[in-house]
């Protein structure tokens, strides 16, 4: 047989053995595909969030641990508005609640504010004022079902559709807007918003007015401009990271691991093999490289099918529409690079110590092996 041919079979004699390996490989790198896939979606949506009705900059309180738990002061909004660089600043109070087993978003803001935000409704019309009238989003629509003209139960209170919207944003698309006063007032939460979206003027500079917003309230508002910006508010997006490269490095040990036990009892199966092949001239280096090969072949195979199984697991948890409304999947070539980059790196760090105990076997031992 040819040194590629060895590389190529050598690998499946022991079907059941290269099985569990390949098993137990696929599944550190679906997990690592699956973690990336869902980390890069909510990166996406959060920058959409954070961009909403064409902001430049999301204001929030400071200190707060997320969107949801942030209260700033109406008055903020007004006293943003009025600074010189400001052309424009949107009060929104966020909430979710269940509909339909199902987290929900209701968000509050003024109905004059709904053509500042560029929430363009498609379908029927906006909400009147202090009426138990809702927007809802076209990604909520299709989740829940519902349309122009069906109500919507929140805070025991039934609320009509009366119109279906649209921003482009997957997460405001997924959830509803209705009265800021009303949703003050069903929530308990009084002359309150969770942010304050905010367009400055075209002459203006990002960085200075960011700057002078923190300066004016410190301690008490924060700007977010970027996801690194939103990283330093909130911890959560950082935390998900963190995780997928632990579990990344948890993959090279316990793939290279069974890497190891597997060429290990490879070359203790082939020792009279790889005898042969010494006698009959082959080098050290070469038999080094075939092993190292095999290895390297085994995590491969692993990869492709961790590949499949880490899309078709996010594939099949956000089959949900519900689920798909908050998280938008994104395919990249860098997070297929990267679980590569580990397979191969799983192959060579276990491929290494099989790779030189076989090279190092006398050929005359290795013949006389049974």
């Amino acid at each position: 047989m040819s040194f590629l041919t060895f590389i190529l079979k050598n690998p499946f004699r022991n079907k059941t053995r290269s099985a569990l390996a390949i098993v137990g490989i696929a599944i550190g790198i679906a997990t690592i595909i699956a973690l990336g896939i869902v980390t890069d979606g909510l990166k996406e949506s959060t920058q959409n969030t954070l961009k909403s009705g064409g902001s430049d900059f999301t204001v929030t309180e400071a200190n707060s641990p997320g969107l949801m738990s942030s209260k700033i002061n109406s008055t903020r909004v007004d006293e943003l508005k009025n600074l010189t660089e400001v052309e424009d600043a949107v009060g929104v109070l966020l909430v979710n609640r269940v509909v339909d087993g199902d987290l929900f978003s209701v968000m509050g803001i003024e109905k004059q504010s709904l053509k500042v935000g560029e929430i363009k409704v498609i379908e029927g019309r906006e909400f009147n004022e202090n009426s138990n009238e809702i927007i809802i989003g076209k990604r909520a629509s299709q989740s829940l079902n519902k349309t122009v003209g069906d109500t919507i139960n929140l805070f025991n209170r039934d609320f009509k559709v009366v119109g279906v919207f649209e921003t482009g944003s997957m997460w405001e698309d997924a959830g509803s807007f209705m009265s800021l006063s009303l949703l003050q007032e069903l929530a308990e939460k009084p002359d309150e918003v969770s942010m304050i979206f905010v367009k400055i003027k075209p002459e203006a500079n990002l960085e200075e007015v960011t700057s002078n917003v923190e300066s004016k309230y410190p301690q008490e508002l924060v700007t977010i401009k970027t996801i690194e910006d939103f990283n330093r508010v909130n911890k959560g997006l950082d935390t998900i990271d963190t995780a997928s490269w632990a579990i990344s490095l948890l993959a090279i040990l316990i793939g290279g691991i069974g890497v190891v036990n597997t060429m290990v009892m490879s070359v203790y199966e082939r020792t009279r093999e790889i005898g042969v092949l010494k006698a009959s001239g082959w080098k050290n280096r070469r038999i080094m490289a075939m092993i190292m090969g095999e290895s390297v072949v085994l995590t491969l195979v692993s990869y492709v099918i961790g590949l499949v199984m880490g899309v078709g697991a996010v594939e099949l948890i956000l089959s949900s529409p519900a689920m798909r409304s908050f998280i938008q999947p994104v395919y990249s070539w860098e997070l297929f690079l990267k679980a590569l980059g580990i397979a191969f790196l799983v192959g060579l760090v276990g491929g290494l110590y099989p790779a030189f105990r076989a090279s190092r076997l006398a050929p005359t031992e290795a013949l006389r092996y049974e």
